[in-house]
């Protein structure tokens, strides 16, 4: 085992697309984590495919590298907003953290966010201020910034006497000194954390004791839990007690850590142990303080339980906070024509046990039974949290079907509605700021903020509803061109703001069987943007494409021309069709209305509605009209 002070426990954290894992690369060429001569893929700690596709990072991971005689635990965190619970978990196991910004943008919403999380732990920062070779880039403005945000988060004056670095992760150097230092070298930033990343407290002749922050599960060994040793030593086989802790009241009605209680008591020993070395875990016989560890052998391990030494005074630890989910979705069962023809039919219950799988190792995520056979209902962070679940689900071969997420609203002491509200950040070209504002008052957002960077983009701050933002991101790409970003992050609750109109067009309503022809398709097209091309499968009930107006058409897309002995049986072939808009899963989730359904299957991607037959969709729109009434 390492020694204690030459032990540095840190996790990296930044708004998405700042840079934190490319940053994590260039620690590793200089820590010479790999071999001379081994191919190492850019993003290496991004191993899961659609991570690599998607270019985020979506599950927090662990590497060790070694320094000048120090073995420093690093913690990748996700970027994204949605996946912010990955984050809040595992700064229990640091003691202090790289804030990554991008000496561009400067601080971002989802950079405010983990760094409160990180300033309400007492945790320290070394904030590395990335990117300073691209264009228009400010460093020394977003290091302002940046301590700006300290003090409005309200950082103590330790906290805000932060260490800053300054460079570029991409080319592997960083700096103390942006203006004078030679830039060529990554020792700055290692040794910046050697000095102020403190070594982890903890006495190693005390009883042992730790506590769960990370969750992994394996057919063979069964559950897995990952946390820092807090105190003491363990050797491999020795008993061990598992307690478990619950709140008392939910997250924000909380005045102190007290409000809470110890729920269960459990023996067992531990049947395996692992230290992270590189990127691979290795098995070892002792822990002890200080260490980030994985422990098999406990049985039903959970995030936030302690595990110690038999005989412990008062072992129990607070529970951990993981932040409420704020969107839910309905996952059913494929019930289409074409169900089973690309995939595998799962059922209901095969269904479920997937989704119990990911719940013990993703803890934003809450399955819940609605009482109905046929469907089950899904909570998580936002629309991408959960459709990354569902797009897993689909590449492991599953057909199914979902619906559109739905916001969870809470009530006030006094009854009132709450929903949840997001802080949206908008960069976009000058000539669009027009459109956007127009679009996103639309959907209930207040501008609170504009700002000209002077280089011919504008920032708009927005407050926003959550159901504003559903639907909204495709409409924004194809209002920008594609030339804008956004991005938000949950803030809270605020009043019901009203009714948001996210959608104003109906839908094309296939009426028919069969393969979608170019003869009724050329003629579709007219009608709306087509979703499908010839030769698509159809089936009545399936949406061939988005209407021009606000009320459904039904159509048939197999019809065919009659053809007599004078034309050519393949001249439709060459008649002028537009490309169809192609629906990814996140786009058609966006896109559907609240009585439409997302089928999902290992090769497709199809809307349709949730009542196929078209005279049950009028009697239930009838039933609907009279109960409203």
């Amino acid at each position: 085992m390492k020694s204690a002070d030459k032990i540095r426990n840190l996790a990296i954290i930044a708004h998405i697309d700042h840079g934190k894992t490319t940053l994590i690369d260039a620690i590793f060429r200089a820590a010479h984590v790999f071999r001379e001569n081994a191919r190492v893929e850019e993003r290496v700690m991004d191993h899961n495919e659609l991570e690599r596709e998607r270019g985020i990072t979506i599950r927090a991971k662990h590497c060790t590298v070694k320094w000048d005689g120090y073995l420093i635990n690093i913690i990748d965190t996700p970027g994204h907003a949605d996946f912010s619970g990955e984050v809040e978990r595992v700064l229990s196991m640091v003691d202090a953290v790289l804030l990554v910004v991008d000496a561009n943008e400067g601080p971002m919403p989802q950079t405010r966010y983990v760094l409160m999380r990180a300033l309400r732990l007492g945790l320290k920062a070394i904030v590395v201020i990335n990117k300073v070779d691209r264009p228009h880039a400010d460093p020394l403005w977003a290091l302002n910034k940046t301590f700006d945000l300290f003090i409005e988060l309200g950082a103590t004056d330790t906290q805000a006497d932060f260490a800053a670095v300054f460079g570029s992760g991409l080319d592997g150097w960083f700096v103390h000194d942006i203006e004078g230092d030679e830039r060529r070298r990554m020792d700055p930033l290692f040794e910046a954390i050697v000095k102020h990343v403190p070594a982890p407290r903890g006495d190693r002749e005390a009883p042992f004791r730790m506590q769960v922050s990370t969750l992994a599960w394996s057919d063979y060994f069964g559950q897995i839990g990952c946390g820092r040793v807090l105190q003491g030593k363990h050797r491999l086989g020795e008993p061990l007690v598992r307690t478990t802790t619950r709140w008392l009241l939910p997250e924000g009605v909380r005045t102190d850590n007290t409000e809470w209680e110890v729920t269960g008591t459990h023996e067992g020993v531990s049947t395996h142990l692992w230290v992270t070395r590189g990127l691979e875990r290795e098995e070892v016989k002792e822990i002890g303080a200080g260490d980030v560890v994985w422990i098999a052998g406990p049985e039903a391990i959970s995030i936030g339980d302690t595990i110690s030494a038999p005989g412990i005074e008062s072992p129990a630890m607070p529970p951990l906070e993981i932040g409420e989910p704020t969107v839910s979705m309905f996952v059913m069962v494929n019930s289409g024509p074409l169900a089973g023809q690309e995939g595998t039919a799962v059922t209901m219950r095969q269904i479920r046990e997937r989704l119990e799988r990911e719940s013990r190792v993703n803890v934003s995520l809450r399955v819940e039974e609605v009482g109905r056979a046929d469907r089950i209902k899904i909570l998580g962070r936002g629309e991408l949290h959960l459709s990354i679940l569902i797009e897993e689900m689909r590449r492991e071969g599953m057909e199914l079907c979902v619906t559109r997420p739905e916001v969870i609203t809470t009530k006030a002491p006094d009854g009132t509605v709450l929903e949840p509200m997001e802080d949206l950040i908008i960069h976009i070209p000058e000539d669009f700021q027009g459109v956007v504002l127009d679009k996103v008052s639309r959907r209930k957002g207040e501008l609170a903020g504009m700002h000209n960077t002077g280089t011919g983009l504008v920032r708009l701050d927005f407050k926003i509803p959550t159901r504003g933002l559903i639907g909204y991101r495709n409409d924004f790409l194809t209002d920008t061109r594609g030339l804008g970003i956004m991005s938000s992050r949950c803030v809270g609750y605020g009043p019901w703001c009203g009714e948001v109109v996210t959608r104003s067009s109906g839908s094309m309503i296939s009426m028919d069987t069969g393969p979608a022809t170019s003869y009724a398709l050329e003629n579709l097209q007219l009608r709306g943007t087509l979703f499908v091309g010839p030769m698509a499968k159809m089936y009545a009930g399936m949406i061939v494409g988005e209407h021009s107006r606000p009320d459904d058409l039904t159509c048939n897309p197999t019809k065919r021309k009659k053809l007599g002995n004078y034309r050519s049986s393949t001249k439709e072939i060459f008649e002028a069709r537009k490309t169809p808009r192609a629906l990814t899963l996140e786009t058609a989730i966006d896109w559907i209305a609240p009585d439409e359904l997302v089928e999902v299957t290992p090769q497709s991607i199809r809307v349709r509605k949730a009542i196929l037959d078209e005279e049950g969709r009028r009697k239930a729109m009838r039933a609907s009209t009279a109960a409203n009434r």
